[in-house]
């Protein structure tokens, strides 16, 4: 097959373009890990934080919070995008000093096709996990998925999912019943958030002592305060949560996924709450020895 001058040239600066990103990502991953701050816990935000802004934007925002990782939702990176946007979306996190980690709350089928063209986003999009909301009927394909790919599954509670209800995988008990017989790389990304949520519709659920139940099927963790009374998220320590205990019971289970920071009240600005939560985890951290 022969292509045009033209053709050559342009897929060139594509494989060059590529090629740099994906150094100057490593580059930033060395330095995320030596800047260090939260003793030994990888953290970063969950992107949908920002979702009133345009990728970059967001971008700006998470490093001016000093954190280095981020697991991104589908309205800053959608799933369609061409080799050439997931290219320039890993140039312009290296720009920025961050990597992406993790890729979410995606829904999973029993469609195998539809689920694999997923990992393989995830795979050139250069993350480790995603985090999911699989229909039952989902496990089979997610085996083969997850082995092929070495990419984790983390299932992601809803907490009360509405018309009185609670989401399917509102628990760590529920979740663990479920993949307990699956992949090692099937598991959880908890979100505290809506572990508290649940108490609105009667389930009393302690976040440190879910996160003991996944054990070593934690692979990610939204971290988030909540107020029931107020209905809205908080910043760390005015709601429900306990999160020295939470970081002790990460530490208990070895803990190597992620944490993203996510916070879904003051949508137009959050960063100055996101900021003190910031500053609270790494003290937290700091304390936890």
């Amino acid at each position: 097959m022969f292509v045009n001058r033209r053709e050559f040239l342009n897929s060139a600066a594509t494989a060059i373009a590529g090629g740099l990103g994906a150094a100057r990502l490593l580059w930033a991953e060395d330095k995320a890990n030596s800047a260090g701050g939260f003793n030994g816990f990888t953290v970063g935000v969950q992107s949908y934080t920002f979702r009133k802004f345009k990728l970059e934007p967001a971008l700006k925002k998470i490093q001016e919070l000093g954190l280095h990782y981020v697991e991104f939702y589908n309205g800053h990176v959608p799933l369609d995008a061409k080799p050439q946007t997931i290219g320039a979306v890993k140039k312009l996190c290296a720009d920025y000093g961050i990597i992406p980690i993790a890729f979410g709350v995606e829904g999973f089928s029993n469609n195998h096709d539809a689920n694999k063209r997923k990992f393989e986003f995830a795979k050139a999009l250069g993350v480790k996990h995603l985090s999911a909301d699989p229909d039952p009927d989902s496990f089979d394909s997610l085996d083969k998925l997850v082995d092929e790919y070495k990419i984790s599954i983390a299932i992601h509670p809803h907490g009360p999912a509405g018309g009185g209800k609670l989401h399917r995988w509102y628990s760590a008990e529920v979740i663990m019943m479920a993949v307990k017989d699956h992949h090692p790389l099937i598991g959880t990304c908890l979100d505290t958030g809506h572990l508290i949520r649940a108490e609105q519709l009667g389930a009393k659920l302690d976040p440190a002592a879910e996160v003991r139940t996944m054990g070593p099927r934690n692979f990610g963790l939204h971290l988030k305060d909540h107020d029931n009374a107020k209905k809205t998220d908080v910043i760390y320590g005015k709601g429900a949560l306990n999160i020295p205990e939470v970081l002790r019971a990460l530490k208990e289970v070895k803990f190597k996924g992620y944490i993203s920071i996510e916070y879904e009240a003051n949508e137009s600005d959050p960063s100055p709450d996101v900021k003190a939560c910031v500053a609270i985890l790494k003290d937290a951290a700091a304390k936890l020895g």
